[in-house]
């Protein structure tokens, strides 16, 4: 007998109120009282999010009767016994326009199911139907997901139409955002699997054509990589089709990825507009294109590839791993790879990536107090609670990440005499782990597998890199190993004025000092994170540029007297200005 589906309804409703109104039908609730819960993070995104304190008036009842709700804890609740049907019915407060929550008003409508669809406890495995009803306030709109149409039954949805959607159970349910509205959208194939971007916000001649071309070769490019010979595209196990959806806005950047879908922010200033040159890529565009790459190459490693303690997500509470440095650093070193490998970027261009990222590390004080896996492991309570600090007593997986998938790459081809390589562990752990994740009982990479799959996969012993440069905190001498690639690595000052020792901010009027380094000019001084800078030798700071031009005046070695606003208090100090740091990267070909 076939299991009854958990059905679902989902209706933007006070456009001007941003709210969300779900119901759940529950055809068989628990003898006991069924109990709901809400995610209380989104996978992807590494810190609790407590996405339920945006439920309201939340209420359910059985045979038109009321039936009380209990709340046991911040993300669950409990309706009393009673013989079912029972019919849950909430509202969602939706203003938060970001890629990991729900955001409403009279434009569009956009939802993660983590963060607005609550699991029904003991029935989550259970296959899950999801109605989008057609109102007057939204007739006008179409909907844009990954989620299969529920073909075959009544109401079934058409595609981009109102009405009935499917999935296999309620993890599948939640790994499909929607988005619903009036976007641009285009549409491609890679390797015979269609692809859709979807573009939300204000967006005057967006060049449309272009980015599909490039987006396209990038998509046909990861696919062929990781399935050489079938070209299978990995989320045809679970969707028809892979959709991009991008909110446009004046400053946006981020992404979350899914397993047929990825939610994107993007500024409007990084994004191409018809008439202009087609031969340049702008450093902002080649940004949007890094960020398609990163979430579409998580599509394989994350999404299917996963650490045995994702294996499977609880939702509930936190899940440490040590290996966010696999399946975030080496996305970060692949995502701009695939750039160069599919021809979005040239050579020169690839490089000039690379050192970016080579300079986001080295300006990182933190990478001598925290490695690459204890900062996987800290994601949940530092990562993503960055402060002031932050940039003294933490590393990025990311970036750090993608230098140790760098190294590690640049290792096993000179250990191989270049006859293997960092794509040959990547397959591998494919074959594994990732091709049948979604068909059998899901399997995840241990936290101490690393050295072993990399063995087996290039005969390279990982062991001594990785308690060095991911169990430990020792920097990669790229300088040493880029050569045998044909890359020489060199440093220079990213300025030639004379250093405080801290990273700044403009808020509003005020020039301050958002970040003091450690054992820098302003640290030593006594100057802290937060001081609003006034004066440097009796002249005003009104901003950064004002300060450059007054730090033309002087060179390292000479003091001059700072005052700032401390709070409210007006304080002076001393500071002896010290040479600029050579920490930005330079990457070029050697001589032949």
């Amino acid at each position: 007998m076939e299991p009854t589906p958990v059905l679902y309804r989902a209706v933007p409703q006070d456009l001007a109120g941003h709210r969300l109104t779900v119901q759940i039908q529950i055809t068989h609730p628990h003898t006991d009282g069924q109990i709901l819960s809400l995610p209380a993070w989104i996978p992807g995104s590494y810190l609790i999010r407590d996405f339920s304190r945006q439920i309201e008036d939340i209420s359910a009842s059985s045979h038109d009767q009321p039936v009380s709700v209990r709340k046991l804890d911040n993300h669950r609740w409990q309706c009393a016994p009673c013989q079912g049907p029972l019919l849950v019915q909430y509202q969602v407060y939706a203003w938060d326009l970001s890629v990991r929550g729900a955001h409403i008003d009279e434009t569009h409508a956009f939802f993660n199911g983590a963060g607005t669809l609550l699991a029904v406890e003991g029935q989550t495995g259970q296959p899950c139907l999801l109605e989008l009803p057609e109102t007057e306030q939204i007739a006008h709109w179409s909907v844009y997901t990954s989620l299969p149409e529920a073909s075959g039954l009544p109401g079934a949805a058409q595609r981009y139409g109102f009405g009935l959607y499917r999935a296999r159970d309620y993890d599948d349910l939640i790994d499909h955002p929607i988005e619903m509205g009036t976007p641009q959208v285009i549409s491609f194939f890679a390797h015979g699997a269609e692809h859709e971007l979807v573009f939300t916000g204000v967006l005057p001649n967006l060049d449309l054509a272009r980015i599909a071309r490039d987006v396209e070769q990038i998509c046909a490019t990861q696919i062929a990589f990781f399935e050489p010979e079938t070209r299978r595209a990995p989320f045809l196990d679970s969707s028809s089709r892979y959709v991009f959806m991008t909110m446009v806005t004046d400053d946006g950047y981020g992404g979350l990825e899914h397993r047929a879908s990825t939610a994107l922010m993007a500024s409007r200033r990084d994004l191409p507009t018809q008439g202009q040159d087609k031969s340049i890529k702008s450093a902002g565009y080649q940004t949007f294109l890094g960020l398609v790459s990163h979430e579409y190459f998580h599509t394989w490693n994350v999404k299917r590839i996963k650490p045995a303690a994702f294996a499977p997500y609880d939702l509930s509470r936190e899940n440490h791993t040590r290996l966010l440095w696999v399946f975030e650093g080496f996305t970060s070193y692949y995502d701009d790879l695939m750039l160069l490998r599919s021809g979005v970027v040239t050579e020169s261009e690839y490089l000039s990536l690379l050192a970016k990222n080579i300079s986001a590390v080295q300006r990182s004080p933190g990478r001598f107090k925290q490695s690459a896996a204890q900062s996987s492991f800290d994601a949940w309570t530092r990562y993503y609670k960055q402060d002031e600090n932050s940039p003294n007593a933490l590393v990025s997986y990311y970036t750090k990440g993608a230098l140790i998938a760098l190294g590690l790459d640049l290792c096993i081809r000179a250990h191989s005499n270049q006859e293997k390589s960092l794509d040959d562990v990547m397959l591998l752990m494919w074959e594994r782990y990732g091709r049948d994740f979604y068909q059998g009982t899901p399997q995840g990479i241990a936290e101490d597998a690393m050295p072993a799959l990399i063995l087996e996969a290039t005969g390279y012993d990982a062991t001594d890199f990785i308690a060095r440069y991911v169990e430990g905190r020792d920097d990669l001498p790229l300088k040493t190993w880029l050569p045998s690639q044909g890359i020489q690595l060199g440093w220079k000052a990213a300025s030639t004025l004379p250093s405080l020792g801290a990273r700044l901010r403009q808020n509003g009027s005020q020039c301050q000092l958002a970040t003091v380094f450690t054992d820098g000019a302003a640290h030593h001084a006594g100057l802290s994170a937060g001081d609003t800078l006034v004066a440097l030798d009796g002249l005003r700071i009104s901003d950064s540029a004002s300060l450059e031009r007054l730090l033309g005046a002087y060179e390292a070695g000479q003091t001059v007297q700072i005052h700032v606003f401390r709070r409210d208090e007006l304080r002076c100090f001393t500071l002896q200005l010290t040479r600029p740091a050579l920490d930005e990267c330079v990457l070029s070909r050697l001589p032949s």
